[in-house]
C-alpha cells in the first residue's frame, strides 16, 4: 500500500494540476479573510506594488 501511495503522489506532482489548484484556492481563501476583516493587500499591477483597499479586494 505504500507503494502505490508513493505511485500516486509522485504522479500528482509529476502533473501538477491538483497543486496548482490547492494554491489557487488557498490564495483565494486567504484573499477573502483579508477583505473580511478589512484588512488592504499588496498585488502587482502594471509592473508597479499597488495596494488595495478591502472594498477594492475582489475575489
Amino acid at each position: 500500500m505504500a507503494e502505490a501511495l508513493k505511485k500516486d503522489i509522485g504522479k500528482i506532482i509529476a502533473e501538477g494540476t491538483q497543486i496548482d489548484e490547492a494554491v489557487k484556492e488557498a490564495v483565494k481563501e486567504a484573499v477573502l479573510r483579508h477583505k473580511n476583516a478589512g484588512n488592504s493587500i499588496v498585488t502587482m499591477k502594471d509592473g508597479h506594488i499597488v495596494w488595495l483597499k478591502p472594498e477594492e479586494i475582489t475575489v
